[in-house]
């Protein structure tokens, strides 16, 4: 589990609660079904009017991806492909062949089998890039739906302040009534901004994060491929995996990756 995700979402709203209670105003005051249904439900069913209906019902699935830990592994990844590329050198691309099924990574695996029948490098490269924008596009797509929930939130916020005036407005002279329409005028605001600012759009920057991650990595996985496949010795693919990590994470396995 990510636990930066899980620590961001319940401190936000900590800061609140504790700020609206340090301020002597009760939580409860801040529950209103009525601002729930205009706001949260009501941008919600804007996402079907701006997506296909699996990207709108998917979209939970979507978010609960910020909450997992990823793992991409590139130290693993970096000397699983020297472990290749050194026994292509030593044995030829055909032997790599008995190793394939003890690659977890289908993209690596296609790209290397591809390899192994000897395909042209620049169709091996055409095709692992191709499946890499692929996934990209899919990554794109739920990030906008994600972001677009933050979008319509404080507009539906905006919508709900305005219905609550109308209605205060047509009864002023029921007295009972102008408190509930107040709170619905106001706390619609307030439910439109933090659904946009605590949680829809700091997760969809998690998950462009997320993505650049997996992007890199893949990118990694082919500049590999192609090195085993061009008969680069070890040691030259691993510096060359190397050059995608930041100099904090390079520095870290240098040392290990390149020791002999």
């Amino acid at each position: 589990m990510d636990i930066s995700t899980l620590i961001g979402v319940a401190g936000c709203f900590a800061m609140v609660g504790l700020g609206v209670i340090s301020g002597g105003t009760s939580l409860g005051t801040f529950v209103d079904i009525p601002s729930v249904l205009i706001v949260v439900l009501g941008s919600y069913f804007g996402l079907f009017t701006f997506s296909s209906i699996p990207d709108a019902v998917g979209i939970f699935t979507t978010i609960g991806l910020t909450f997992r830990a990823s793992n991409y592994n590139e130290k693993s990844l970096i000397q699983q492909l020297m472990a290749m590329s050194e026994k292509a050198r030593r044995e030829g691309l055909l032997a790599l062949e008995e190793m394939l099924d003890d690659i977890e990574s289908d993209f690596i695996k296609k790209g290397l089998r591809l390899v192994v029948d000897g395909t042209d490098a620049e169709i091996v490269r055409t095709l692992m890039e191709t499946e890499m924008g692929q996934m990209q596009e899919r990554h794109v797509s739920k990030i906008q739906v994600v972001n677009m929930w933050g979008t319509l939130a404080p507009g539906l916020g905006m919508l709900g302040t305005v219905i609550g005036l109308i209605g205060m407005l047509k009864n002023l002279e029921d007295k009972s009534a102008l408190g509930p329409n107040m709170a619905v005028a106001l706390i619609t605001t307030l439910y439109g901004s933090m659904v946009a600012n605590l949680l829809m759009i700091p997760w969809a920057g998690k998950l462009k994060i997320s993505d650049a991650k997996e992007s890199k990595v893949m990118e990694m996985a082919i500049e590999g491929v192609l090195s085993i496949q061009a008969g680069d010795n070890p040691r030259i693919l691993g510096m060359k995996l190397l050059s995608y990590l930041t100099p904090v994470e390079r520095k870290a396995m240098e040392a290990e990756i390149l020791k002999d």
